[in-house]
């Protein structure tokens, strides 16, 4: 949908474009529907389907699965019939006390702090504002949000488990833990709940001042 095919600029808005910040009138979008930039075609709006209840969901889905990762084993190594058993906490603590504390403190932040403060932080705002609870700071924590977001990097974390896999295949038998299938999960969950989470409908309804507005 494109903002010129608006059927009531009364109930527009103007956003400007993230790429080429041209200046768009944006109507109220029905469910499932999705505004582009009438210049580059960047989506500067979406409402997804389901509203805010299905965000809630799968960041609710999220958070206990992310539980789930970090309370049970990750990965068990036999070698020579001894057995080493990890968690993803007990894997930045390795390698903390091997002397790469620099790289243990990325693995944290990046594996299970951010992806908990963002998921923490998303269900705070969606909560708020689907019943309508007030509460303190969601706007802040709104805007808070986007910059939280380039710091969860399950993906990566994922890509370094299936690397360490094949080198140490021939070395070890490795048995796969609980929280493993509980990270894959986690990954693929948190995808689906960050394309359902809509920032602009959410600073409607938290009463953003109408106006300029940047799409970013």
């Amino acid at each position: 949908m494109k903002p010129s095919d608006r059927p009531d600029s009364t109930v527009a808005e103007i956003i400007a474009c993230h790429e080429c910040d041209t200046l768009n009138r944006v109507p109220e979008l029905a469910p499932g529907k999705k505004a582009q930039c009438s210049c580059c075609g960047f989506v500067l709006s979406h409402n997804p389907r389901g509203g805010l209840d299905r965000p809630i969901s799968l960041y609710l889905s999220a958070l206990i699965l992310l539980v789930l990762a970090n309370i049970f084993p990750f990965l068990t190594l036999e070698i020579q019939g001894r057995e080493e058993m990890t968690t993803i906490i007990g894997a930045s603590l390795a390698l903390y006390n091997a002397g790469m504390g620099e790289l243990a403190v990325v693995v944290m932040i990046t594996s299970i702090l951010a992806p908990a403060l963002l998921i923490i932080s998303s269900l705070y705002v969606l909560l708020s504002v689907r019943y309508r609870l007030g509460f303190p700071a969601a706007r802040s924590t709104l805007s808070w949000i986007s910059q939280l977001k380039p710091w969860g990097m399950l993906d990566v974390f994922m890509l370094g488990v299936l690397v360490a896999f094949v080198k140490l295949g021939n070395m070890a038998t490795m048995h796969i833990g609980i929280s493993l299938y509980a990270f894959c999960g986690l990954i693929l969950v948190s995808a689906a709940a960050a394309s359902a989470f809509e920032p602009h409908l959410l600073w409607d309804k938290l009463g953003f001042p109408k106006g300029r507005r940047d799409a970013g």
